[in-house]
């Protein structure tokens, strides 16, 4: 979509592999604002970026503003039913475009000067026109807002690339596509759609931090501890006060990350040569278990045999991974109805998204307990969530200070075996974290 108007000041593979060996990463790839402006060229301007749902732009004119890295776009449903991803940036005097967040409009028109484009991004009117020179041609397509080169959709999850060579977006999800399946199976009628609202949170520091924390197995006993202290307070299970607010899934949800250190390092790591991974899940009580039993479940789960039968619903409700993050920018959890989207604003300045979904088909209730676990789990307020910002902001000061020259990954390196077209582990790894920077080594390096 823009320009590329960066020159990169790394561009041999050489260059790249000063900053990310097989298990460390250089703390400046976490500093360098021009380290973090190669990553947008190199990666969010060209890897396949998760930009939206298609239920959030169900009809020809829908639109919202988001993100692809630092740029914003626009992605616009069209009048044949397609979708575009639209540069938010008049070609006149580059004006930011549209500031709302989205609607449904049949052009676009810019605040400053009125030059107006069609859901296509064409450029349709300019004012005065005939003051421009006759060289103006309003025709042109460099006037045109620039649009991404490749729009793909898996089942309603919509992902964008601004270049027109690279993998497939098949080849690049590879098996994270059982994560969005599993979620879109678990609607007994077939069908998923953002709804709820949605929350945003900003932390002071780098992108890559929150997909390094998330499938980390050693972290939640110490960062959270506060949080598993306070649900550990009141014994005997669920109060008559958990039961009118959330039926105790809330205190569940904290508890849940006092696991001991051999539990822990119990839960299975799984990672990927595109830089996704997932963790086996360890919500293992009330409503967060994989098999539960109460009579909202029940209902929902005849719902869903009348669809799949007992067999294959008994295998969707029993896929148990936590933290799906599908490299770099997405995190799934298919079985609690969420996802996390992460937005680089700047080396040191990141924006997390976080959606639940409700399953078309499914009890209402299933729906309010995806909300309330959205609430828990990743809201400004959330005792979880808070606990991992305040860790990445210590992260980001700690790595400015210049102090530490790399970071090491290298715990569970001995424990990666090999599986399918993937490494797996069954003990306390940093995988994932190595998953991720072979992935990025092969974005940056810019003969790929």
């Amino acid at each position: 979509m823009r320009k590329q108007i960066y020159t990169a000041p790394m561009s041999t593979t050489d260059e790249i592999d000063k900053l990310s060996g097989e298990d460390w990463m250089a703390a400046k790839a976490y500093t360098d604002p021009d380290i973090f402006k190669l990553e947008m060229e190199q990666i969010f301007r060209r890897a396949w970026i998760f930009i939206g749902h298609d239920s959030q732009v169900p009809n020809a004119g829908d639109f919202i503003r988001t993100r692809m890295g630092v740029d914003e776009i626009l992605l616009v449903r069209q009048l044949d039913g397609s979708l575009r991803v639209l540069a938010n940036n008049c070609t006149h005097r580059g004006t930011r475009l549209c500031a709302i967040a989205g609607g449904n409009t049949k052009s676009f028109v810019c605040p400053y000067h009125a030059w107006g484009f069609a859901l296509d991004g064409v450029l349709t009117a300019v004012p005065d026109i005939g003051s421009y020179p006759g060289t103006f041609d309003i025709k042109d397509r460099s006037l045109h807002l620039t649009s991404a080169a490749r729009v793909g959709s898996y089942r309603g999850f919509v992902f964008a690339s601004k270049v027109a060579a690279g993998p497939s977006l098949s080849d690049f999800l590879g098996r994270m596509t059982e994560a969005i399946d599993n979620l879109i199976d678990r609607a007994p009628d077939g069908k998923i759609e953002i709804e709820g609202g949605h929350f945003s949170v900003r932390y002071p520091g780098n992108w890559k931090l929150h997909h390094e924390n998330a499938n980390d197995t050693v972290h939640p006993g110490y960062v959270h501890e506060s949080s598993v202290t306070s649900a550990r307070k009141t014994e005997g299970g669920v109060t008559r006060q958990d039961e009118l607010v959330d039926r105790g899934q809330t205190k569940g949800m904290m508890a849940s990350n006092g696991l001991t250190s051999k539990d822990w390092n119990a839960i299975e790591l799984n990672g990927f040569p595109q830089g996704h991974s997932f963790m086996g899940g360890f919500y293992k009580s009330g409503l967060l278990a994989p098999q539960q039993s109460d009579p909202v479940t029940e209902t929902y789960r005849e719902a869903l045999e009348n669809t799949h039968g007992k067999e294959k619903t008994a295998k969707i409700l029993g896929m148990d991974r936590f933290n799906n993050l599908v490299w770099p920018n997405l995190n799934v959890n298919a079985q609690f109805h969420q996802i996390r989207v992460v937005h680089p604003i700047a080396v040191n300045e990141t924006i997390i998204e976080g959606y639940c979904f409700r399953l078309k088909g499914a009890p209402d209730e299933i729906f309010h307990r995806a909300v309330r676990f959205l609430g828990t789990l990743v809201s400004p307020a959330s005792m979880i969530f808070s606990d991992d910002l305040e860790i990445f902001g210590r992260v980001q000061v700690g790595l400015e200070s210049g102090s530490l020259e790399r970071l090491d990954n290298r715990r569970g390196v001995a424990t990666d075996q090999k599986t399918g077209d993937g490494l797996q582990s069954t003990t306390s790894s940093e995988l994932p974290l190595r998953t991720q920077a072979k992935a990025w080594r092969k974005w940056m390096d810019s003969k790929v």
